[in-house]
């Protein structure tokens, strides 16, 4: 599903010079939840952006679906974004007056879809997270945990089959936290359309459920597990499983 090839990012230049990915290597595959963990400031989000088309890396490829990118400027890479990638965010980013049903509906109209055809995705998204009960409610009528599944609704519908996830549960309690991760999971389990997930998170909870766990450290990631990403195995010489 997704390859990306020695990705590398550098800010400013000469003594403010810094390089933030040094040659990242990762591989996704269909149906997997990958999660992502690292020191702040270690580059997550710039990868995540990258990746998600909204910022040109310096070197390296990306290839997701088929289609190949990674330096290309983000105005060159609009069909990766309207077709493959789906952002989901610590924050849920809905627009307050409108129905979790027209939240959805106006992204894909934006993307160049009809209105009807709009709908009816909105529809299936809508119903794919469990809310076939609450399409016509605005967010604040809408729990945390609902409200976030909307988000999750809107980056789905259209069968985009890529979610990135930035912090995706960082505003919501231990529950929903737990309902949001069970909802990733039936995703990517899906039979008829299984979708891959990358996912940043400081939660480690979270993270171990994923079906793997990559560390993002000093520019390049690593594969991992929750006691080598929090630096325990060298206090009680356990091994990595």
């Amino acid at each position: 599903m997704l390859d990306v090839y020695g990705l590398t990012k550098t800010f400013g230049s000469g003594s403010n010079k810094l390089q933030v990915l040094k040659g990242v290597d990762m591989r996704i595959e269909t149906g997997e939840m990958v999660a992502l963990m690292g020191p702040s400031g270690s580059g997550k989000s710039t990868l995540l952006n990258i990746i998600g088309g909204l910022l040109a890396g310096d070197g390296g490829s990306i290839t997701l679906g088929g289609k190949t990118y990674g330096q290309k400027n983000p105005s060159n890479v609009v069909d990766i974004r309207r077709e493959y990638v789906g952002w989901i965010f610590q924050d849920f980013h809905l627009l307050e007056n409108l129905t979790a049903m027209d939240n959805v509906a106006m992204a894909l109209e934006l993307a160049g879809m009809s209105a009807k055809e709009a709908e009816s995705a909105a529809r299936e998204a809508l119903a794919k997270v469990g809310l076939e009960d609450r399409m016509n409610h605005i967010p604040d009528q809408l729990s945390g945990g609902q409200q976030q599944r909307v988000a999750i609704a809107r980056a789905i519908a259209g069968n985009r089959p890529f979610l990135l996830a930035d912090e995706p549960t960082g505003n919501l309690d231990i529950a929903s936290g737990k309902e949001v991760l069970q909802l990733f999971k039936d995703l990517c389990h899906d039979e008829e359309n299984p979708i891959s997930i990358l996912m940043v998170t400081h939660d480690p909870d979270l993270a171990s459920n994923a079906d793997r766990m990559l560390l993002l450290n000093d520019g390049k990631t690593e594969a991992s597990d929750i006691r080598s990403a929090w630096g325990l195995d060298d206090e009680d010489g356990g091994e990595e499983e």
